[in-house]
């Protein structure tokens, strides 16, 4: 039951590009990267770390865009360049002492799925590869850099019944 599995998650672990991005990767003339984030996504992270939901970024590509991007959302554990993120998921889950169950994972290509394997729940954007969203426990209506992340944060938060007082510094009405 998806009630559940919400319920047990202490730490979600994302991709970057695909997921936090809509995948392309723009390289300007001086071999500078720009990437776009969506901002609800960010909201959305946010909102998840305030309930209390550990966020880690795993990405194989390196970028300080993405570490910036980190930074500014208080995400304090990234990791780029990493070409094996089961290894890594596996030697943060002993570290941080973490059971499949506790874990969530949010991917759209083939390098995301031995996390997916590792993950209790594991999260597909909607323009995920084809067997990304076959692993996947769920499949997100929106597609990745497009509000997926948001949408996943949200499932989490309603699921877990904390959506509401999640909610609530945004709906106090000012006299």
């Amino acid at each position: 039951m998806m009630e559940d599995k919400a319920a047990k998650i202490k730490t979600l672990i994302l991709d970057v590009d695909g997921v936090l991005t809509d995948g392309r990767i723009t390289i300007n003339d001086r071999g500078e990267e720009i990437k776009s984030f969506h901002a609800r996504d960010g909201l959305g992270l946010r909102l998840l770390m305030n309930a209390g939901i550990d966020v880690i970024i795993i990405t194989g590509r390196k970028s300080e865009v993405v570490a910036h991007r980190a930074r500014e959302l208080g995400i304090k554990e990234v990791y780029q360049g990493i070409k094996d993120k089961g290894a890594l998921c596996k030697k943060l889950m002993k570290q941080k002492q973490l059971e499949k169950d506790q874990l969530c994972c949010i991917g759209d290509d083939l390098p995301d799925l031995p996390v997916f394997h590792l993950a209790g729940l594991s999260i597909a954007v909607a323009d995920a590869a084809a067997e990304v969203r076959h692993a996947a426990g769920i499949i997100t209506k929106n597609e990745g850099g497009k509000g997926a992340v948001r949408e996943a944060c949200e499932i989490l938060l309603k699921t877990r019944k904390t959506w509401e007082e999640a909610l609530s510094p945004f709906m106090k009405k000012k006299n």
